[in-house]
């Protein structure tokens, strides 16, 4: 069990991370912070956390483990602003989509302390955002991705693990830069497309009434164009190089399957579409690492 958690961040992941702690027992006590006070006492009115601390730094001060879930971009200014209450006693661990601009944000700021922090990314999330949204079963059954790196200290990625499997995650390890890649073409490239479909159906003069007579697969589709914006904009620009490759592939494939419909080869078409059918049809979440 930890003495306390300094969660930084106290919004739908650092929320439900802290929920989940609690229901397992495996925290005595919650310290939060978040850059809007009124989120961190909203978290405080709904029990998520049971301190709010009036800064990153005094967040983490007096904890054992550390989790700062806030957007990407911001991460090298939370490693600063907590670097001088990190010891080499804690476990300091973030919720980040990307890994390998994170971990140079966390070199960067927390320097001699850097070998406390475990990079993780939960595969785990929801359409709505905000601490209103924690979930203590938001990560049971979801798999979790370490992504260690040679500096970082073994006892850590141990203990990571046990936290997370402790809430119910399954522990996936891998090298940042298999992961960056990886969700580039799971999780990145999906969003980026659901958030250009939406905004070129909704900018076309009938968009208004196509809209009307969309149903279930439209609402599949584009499900996760709700999703935070800010977040999202980060992780797009963080991981750019790797997402941008794979929009490259799929304007490809894209391209192939418009030049047979342009040509009206049936055979062909029904080829590509059962391919397609047959690949998810196949596919099963959690084996390997599964898209959030």
């Amino acid at each position: 069990m930890f003495e306390q958690l300094g969660l930084i961040g106290c919004g739908l992941m650092g929320g439900s991370f802290a929920l989940a702690l609690k229901r397992a027992k495996l925290v005595k006590r919650v310290v939060g912070y978040s850059k809007s006070p009124s989120t961190t006492e909203r978290a405080r009115q709904l029990g998520v956390i049971d301190v709010a601390a009036p800064s990153a730094l005094l967040a983490v001060s007096g904890a054992d483990l550390v989790l700062i879930a806030v957007p990407v971009g911001a991460s090298e200014a939370t490693f600063k602003a907590i670097r001088h209450g990190i010891t080499e006693q804690m476990l300091v661990m973030d919720v980040g989509s990307t890994k390998g601009d994170v971990i140079e944000a966390a070199r960067r700021g927390l320097h001699d302390q850097f070998a406390s922090f475990v990079p993780a990314h939960p595969i785990a999330g929801k359409e709505v955002a905000g601490v209103e949204h924690a979930d203590a079963s938001l990560y049971a059954g979801r798999q979790v991705v370490l992504t260690p790196v040679k500096a970082t200290l073994r006892s850590n990625v141990q203990r990571a693990t046990q936290v997370w499997s402790g809430i119910g995650a399954k522990v996936v390890t891998m090298t940042p830069e298999a992961h960056d890649k990886a969700f580039a073409a799971v999780s990145h490239l999906p969003h980026l497309l659901a958030f250009a479909f939406t905004n070129a159906l909704t900018a076309q003069p009938e968009g208004p009434r196509f809209l009307e007579l969309a149903g279930p697969g439209f609402r599949d589709f584009t499900r996760i164009a709700a999703g935070d914006t800010a977040m999202w904009r980060d992780v797009l620009l963080a991981n750019r190089e790797q997402v941008l490759q794979q929009s490259q592939a799929f304007r490809a494939s894209l391209a192939q399957m418009e030049a047979l419909m342009r040509a009206g080869d049936s055979q062909a078409l029904e080829d590509a579409i059962a391919a397609a059918s047959r690949a998810r049809a196949q596919w099963q979440p959690g084996a390997g690492v599964s898209p959030d």
